[in-house]
């Protein structure tokens, strides 16, 4: 094979970074189940890790693949999203200043909410559907960290990543996008100019809701970098073998798995948009909404597979059409090859600042027209 050759980075994905086993000619790369590697008669290394914590060929792959896929120096796995993010914030100074949307995923909140009393952090949360709000929050020699979402979760405002990161770079500051939902199909953060790029790899990446997994993704190989390398292996936070390959299988569809789901977003969110029983439908591909330019300007090929609505009345009224469906499953988590329906509200606690009215929709890949007939019944018991 002529290695030497550039590809698109979905034909690298499908081949799983082109791999070809030297040995036996296989296609698929094996899973290395070992937690330890031998030394050679000089009591040399024979791989470049000793320990499966600090290194393992399967998540070398992995990892290579990823990397690629975001245009970064490098890229590291772990066992969580929540793993991801934890040990990437350990990198942020004591007493620093960070800057983060008010409304995000609820779990990385709580995390920087936490750091705020027990590391002396101090947090800003602005509106990220006000362009101006970003520059409003940070404090130019006080903030170590922009930490921001595109579009954001559950309401899917659009964050130009370019315009956050001259304002994050301008302040001294890093940026770093959360880019779960926009997958490196739609958006490279890393291009527009951010820092760090982080994956819930829960999701779309491996898209089929049976592996937990995080991923950091680095613009450059620098001090940070090592020590974010250092961190993982010294807090355990590492992805497992059989993992990491489950996951390097899901990618090798993620294009057409978030394509699909994609263009069936899109039009679930066109067939309701002025539904009379919703007030609104948020999806940054409606022309209608605040930051599709932005999105289209952003986003390569498409605005994502994640939609939500807001049911006319109020949370009542909502969970009662998550529980009316049929094939939207009223669940949490998102970018599975099935549909899911949840209210958010209710799984982010009383102090959710998300409408209590909305319903957050991770789209699958089945027949658009079944999911549209599905959620008009469920709206019909309205």
């Amino acid at each position: 094979m002529n290695s030497n050759k550039l590809y698109s980075s979905r034909t690298m994905a499908v081949q799983a970074g082109y791999y070809m086993d030297p040995h036996t000619g296989a296609v698929t790369p094996p899973v290395y189940a070992a937690t330890t590697f031998a030394r050679d008669d000089e009591y040399e290394t024979i791989y470049s890790a000793t320990y499966s914590r600090y290194g393992n060929p399967t998540y070398d792959q992995l990892e290579t693949v990823l990397a690629a896929l975001d245009g970064g120096a490098g890229a590291r796995v772990f066992g969580s999203g929540m793993a991801a993010i934890t040990t990437f914030l350990q990198t942020v100074p004591a007493g620093a200043h960070i800057a983060a949307p008010r409304i995000m995923y609820h779990g990385a909140q709580d995390w920087l909410r936490r750091l705020v009393t027990e590391r002396g952090m101090d947090l800003t949360l602005f509106d990220a559907a006000d362009p101006k709000a970003l520059a409003a929050a940070v404090r130019p020699g006080e903030t170590a960290l922009v930490w921001i979402e595109s579009p954001v979760n559950p309401t899917w405002d659009v964050i130009d990543v370019a315009a956050a990161a001259d304002v994050a770079h301008a302040a001294g500051a890093i940026l770093a996008v959360d880019a779960t939902v926009a997958t490196p199909v739609f958006l490279r953060p890393l291009e527009l100019g951010a820092d760090m790029v982080f994956h819930s790899a829960t999701k779309y990446l491996n898209g089929h809701s049976d592996v937990l997994a995080g991923v950091l993704v680095s613009a450059a190989d620098d001090a940070r970098w090592a020590e974010i390398g250092r961190l993982r292996a010294l807090m355990g936070g590492i992805l497992g073998p059989f993992e990491a390959w489950l996951l390097l299988r899901g990618i090798r569809t993620l294009h057409l798995r978030v394509e699909r789901a994609a263009a069936n977003a899109l039009a679930i969110a066109q067939h309701f948009e002025n539904h009379l029983k919703l007030d609104a439908v948020l999806y940054p591909g409606l022309t209608s909404h605040p930051g599709h330019e932005t999105a289209k300007r952003q986003m390569d090929g498409g605005f994502g597979a994640m939609l939500s609505i807001l049911v006319r009345g109020g949370a009542k009224e909502a969970r009662q059409v998550a529980t009316a469906t049929n094939l939207f499953i009223p669940a949490t988590s998102l970018g599975g090859v099935e549909s899911l329906i949840e209210h958010r509200a209710t799984v982010e606690g009383p102090d959710s600042a998300v409408p209590k009215n909305l319903l957050r929709i991770s789209v699958g890949i089945e027949d658009a027209t079944d999911l549209i007939q599905d959620l008009e019944a469920a709206l019909d018991t309205l």
